[in-house]
C-alpha cells in the first residue's frame, strides 16, 4: 500500500499470523534404525560447491536394519518448508546475484530454477544445512553454466555478465546490504513511482503480481504489463545495477521509503491467502526500516515510517483471536500491546517532531501514537487524529487520506458526517471503502443499504480472515 495506505486498524479492518516453524532435526540413521549421534555432518554441497543432485534416496529403515519397501513415501521437507525458505531468502538471493552478475533477469532465472531444484530435491535428501546457502550457490553455478553456454555461442551480453561476475570484488559504498543496495537501485528515477515500488516489491518481498496489483488496486494485467515494460526499461536505458553515491542517496529516498512500507502492509494484512498477517514480511519491513534509519539518520521520515511500523505492529497480538478472528481496534484487548514496541515509537514520534519537518510517514506515526496512548478505546482522542489528518491532506492528498480522515470524524460527529464525505470519494474497487461504509449504514440503521455495501467489501478482497470477519458483520445485521 502507498504511504497515504489508511491505518489498518481502524474501525472496520485487522490481521495476524505466526512465524513459519523451524524445520524438525533431522538425525542420521544407524543401521538398526536408531539416531546415530556418531554420524558426521555430511553437507549436501560437495567440495565443487554445487549441490549434490545425484545423491540417492534412502528409504525408511525398519527394525531388521533392512530398507522398509512398504512403508509410505514420507517427504523429508515439505513444499511447505521450501516456500518457506522461499518466503524468507527470495530477495536475498536475488539482490546478491543481480551484484554478482549485474543483470537482473540473470539473477532472477537463476533463483527461480534454484528454488525448482529445492523442490525436486529437498523432499528427497532432506534441508540442507544451510538452506540459503544452498540456494545461493546453485543459482550461481547455474547461472554460470548457462552464461558459459551461451557466451561459446558469440553471445556478447552473456561474455560481459560472465566476465563481470569473475571480476573484482563490488564496491560496498554507504549501502552495505544487498536487499537494501537493489531497492536503491530498483528505485531510479528513469522509472516512475510505482513501478519502482512494484519491481522491487516483486524481486526483494517476493511477492506475486496478484498481491503487488492488490496493494495499489489495479487490475493483475495492468501490473504485469508495468512490471515487464519496467525491466525491459533497464535494460534498454543501461540502467546499473550498482551501489548508489552518496549524492544520490536523497532522491531515491521517497521510492525506497515507499517499498518498505508496502511490504510491511502486505504482511500486517495480507491480500490474500488464509491468515491475516505474514510476520516474514512484516519482520523484514522493520529490519529495512531500522537499517534506513542508520544510513539516513538526519531523514525525517525515515524516523517516522520506522515508527509507524513499530507502532502498527505493537498491535499485533491482539488484532486476531484465538479462533482466528479479526478483531476490529475498539474491541482489541490493550493489555496485549507490546509495550516496548510501543515506547520505541513513541520515542521516535517525539524525534520527529522536535525536528519540524512534518512528512506523511510522520503524520501517520503520529496519529497512532494517539491510538496506544489511549487506554481505551473510548478514551482516544479523535478530535487530535481529525487535526492531524487535515494536516495529512495538506502535505499528501488522497482519496484513501480522505477515507481516513472520514473514519476519525464519524467518530467525533457522528456517521452521518462521515457517510457525506466518504459517499464523495471514488474508491468504487476498493475493499476498505465498502466496509467503512457499510458500518456508517449499520450505525444509522440503514441495514438494507449496509448489507449490500459489506457484500462489495467481501466480493473485493480474496483474504479469508477478512472475508469471515465481513460475512459474519452481514449475517448479523
Amino acid at each position: 500500500m502507498p504511504p497515504d495506505e489508511p491505518t489498518p486498524d481502524e474501525p472496520g479492518v485487522s490481521a495476524a499470523r505466526d512465524p513459519v516453524p523451524s524445520a524438525p532435526d533431522r538425525s542420521a540413521v544407524s543401521a538398526a534404525g536408531e539416531p546415530d549421534v556418531s554420524a558426521p555432518d555430511v553437507p549436501l554441497v560437495p567440495v565443487a560447491g554445487e549441490p549434490d543432485l545425484s545423491a540417492p534416496y534412502v528409504p525408511l529403515v525398519s527394525v531388521a536394519g533392512e530398507p522398509d519397501l512398504s512403508a509410505p513415501y514420507v517427504p523429508l521437507v515439505s513444499v511447505a518448508e521450501v516456500a518457506a525458505v522461499f518466503r524468507a531468502e527470495h530477495g536475498r538471493a536475488v539482490a546478491v546475484l543481480a551484484r554478482v552478475f549485474g543483470e537482473l533477469d540473470i539473477a532472477e532465472d537463476a533463483v527461480q530454477e534454484a528454488f525448482a531444484a529445492a523442490v525436486e530435491k529437498w523432499p528427497l535428501a532432506g534441508l540442507p544445512p544451510s538452506p540459503a546457502g544452498w540456494i545461493l550457490t546453485t543459482a550461481r553455478n547455474r547461472a554460470i553454466d548457462r552464461l558459459r553456454r551461451e557466451a561459446s555461442r558469440e553471445d556478447k551480453h552473456a561474455q560481459a555478465a560472465l566476465l563481470h561476475a569473475q571480476g573484482d570484488p563490488v564496491e560496498e559504498g554507504v549501502v552495505r546490504d544487498d536487499r537494501l543496495r537493489l531497492i536503491f537501485t530498483c528505485c531510479h528515477p528513469a522509472l516512475a513511482l510505482n513501478v519502482r515500488v512494484a519491481l522491487t516489491l516483486r524481486l526483494l518481498g517476493g511477492l506475486t503480481t496478484t498481491e503487488i496489483a492488490r496493494a495499489f488496486l489495479v487490475p493483475e494485467p495492468t501490473m504485469a504489463q508495468r512490471l515487464v515494460r519496467a525491466k525491459a526499461k533497464i535494460k534498454a536505458a543501461g540502467i546499473p545495477y550498482r551501489v548508489p553515491y552518496e549524492a544520490d542517496l536523497p532522491e531515491r529516498v521517497r521510492g525506497v521509503l515507499a517499498v518498505v512500507y508496502l511490504i510491511f502492509n502486505e504482511g500486517y494484512a495480507a491480500s490474500s491467502g488464509d491468515e491475516l498477517i505474514r510476520s516474514d514480511l512484516c519482520t523484514e519491513a522493520i529490519r529495512l526500516g531500522r537499517l534506513l534509519v542508520e544510513l539516513m539518520p538526519d531523514e525525517p521520515e525515515a524516523l517516522g515510517l520506522l515508527a509507524l511500523m513499530l507502532l502498527q505492529e505493537s498491535r499485533r497480538p491482539s488484532r486476531v483471536g484465538p479462533d482466528g478472528f479479526l478483531i476490529p481496534l475498539p474491541q482489541q484487548n490493550r493489555r496485549l500491546w507490546d509495550r516496548e514496541l510501543i515506547a520505541e515509537g513513541q520515542d521516535l514520534v517525539r524525534r520527529c517532531l522536535r525536528r519540524g519537518a512534518p512528512g506523511p510517514y510522520q503524520i501517520q506515526a503520529a496519529i497512532n501514537a494517539i491510538h496506544s496512548d489511549a487506554s481505551s478505546a473510548e478514551s482516544t482522542d479523535w478530535t487530535q487524529i481529525v487535526q492531524l489528518y487535515d494536516q495529512m491532506m495538506l502535505v499528501a492528498p488522497s482519496p484513501v487520506v480522505a477515507l481516513n480522515r472520514a473514519v476519525a470524524v464519524a467518530e467525533v460527529d457522528g456517521p452521518a458526517a462521515g457517510l457525506a464525505l466518504v459517499d464523495d470519494l471514488d474508491l468504487g474497487g476498493y475493499y476498505l471503502f465498502h466496509a467503512i461504509r457499510a458500518d456508517f449504514l449499520k450505525r444509522l440503521d440503514r441495514l438494507p443499504e449496509a448489507a449490500t455495501a459489506y457484500d462489495s467489501a467481501h466480493a473485493l478482497t480474496a483474504n479469508t480472515t477478512e472475508r469471515n470477519f465481513l460475512q459474519h458483520a452481514r449475517n448479523t445485521l
